[in-house]
């Protein structure tokens, strides 16, 4: 079972160029492929974890290591399932918010580098960024990966993560309720889906002002926002944020631009040069 599992690994890992994954290119490389090290770091894993799976020496990877296996490796929905299966879990159900994202879409993500851009699941966790956006925003690495949900970061009292810098107010007026609405139109497209009825349960326990959204009853899909983002180095940065979808998956692709010229593009270009990444005190 586990040999399988990283026999696996290793064949989808030598088949995927680094040019796709956005991670810079050495010059001399012995064979195509990632190295471990690419693998591990893409998929936010220790190189030593990564090599014991692929020689089957660890046992038992849970699902948040497969997921994001599948993810680094930019499995297509039959692959990611095989992964689950060779590691002796059941592969995600049909009806519960996937954090799976194809293969398309992941090359799109590593491309637009020179942008903030992050894919989040349809439950608004996020799954991958760019480098420009935890330069904009705050790294989310430094926050623990069940920690990364914008509505838990927005609804929880007393939450202060490091990611993300939203506006210079704090959050923009209407993004909590945009959110929320948007999370009702997943609920309902995912009935079944347990994650996501926890979420919202221990939301609506814990926060008055998510209780009072929901209660609401407003029902919408989160598509744009104008923010703007106080960043400790190069100060307000105005920008237009859209949300973009893949046909055939619920994810939200999360792009930040600013007109050509302006002095928010200047601004993200000093960020994109320097790679300041902005730390909470």
């Amino acid at each position: 079972m586990t040999s399988a599992f990283g026999a696996a690994v290793r064949v989808w890992r030598d088949r995927l160029s680094v040019a796709d994954t956005g991670l810079p290119a050495t010059a001399r490389r012995r064979a195509a492929g990632l190295r471990r090290e690419e693998l591990a770091s893409l998929a936010g894993l220790s190189v030593d974890y990564v090599v014991r799976l692929e020689q089957g020496r660890a046992l038992n990877p849970s699902p948040q290591v497969v997921a994001a296996l599948a993810r680094a490796l930019q499995l297509n929905a039959a692959e990611r399932d095989h992964l689950y299966c060779t590691a002796g879990l059941l592969p995600p159900a049909a009806g519960e918010v996937s954090v799976h994202i194809p293969p398309g879409v992941a090359r799109i993500a590593a491309r637009l580098g020179d942008v903030p851009l992050a894919v989040f699941s349809a439950d608004w966790t996020l799954l991958t960024w760019t480098p420009l956006w935890a330069s904009l925003l705050g790294d989310p690495a430094s926050v623990a990966p069940h920690e990364r949900n914008l509505l838990r970061v927005l609804f929880t009292p007393g939450a202060s993560p490091a990611w993300p810098r939203v506006t210079s107010d704090g959050v923009s007026a209407t993004l909590p309720a945009a959110l929320v609405a948007d999370l009702r139109t997943t609920a309902a497209a995912h009935p079944h889906d347990r994650r996501l009825a926890a979420l919202v349960t221990s939301l609506y326990a814990t926060s008055p002002e998510f209780a009072a959204h929901w209660d609401s009853g407003a029902v919408a899909t989160h598509e744009s926002d104008r923010k703007t983002i106080t960043h400790p180095v190069v100060g307000p940065v105005t920008l237009d944020c859209d949300v973009l979808t893949a046909h055939g998956s619920d994810l939200r692709i999360v792009v930040y631009t600013a007109p050509a010229g302006s002095s928010a593009a200047d601004k993200l270009d000093l960020l994109r040069v320097t790679g300041v990444t902005p730390v909470d005190d």
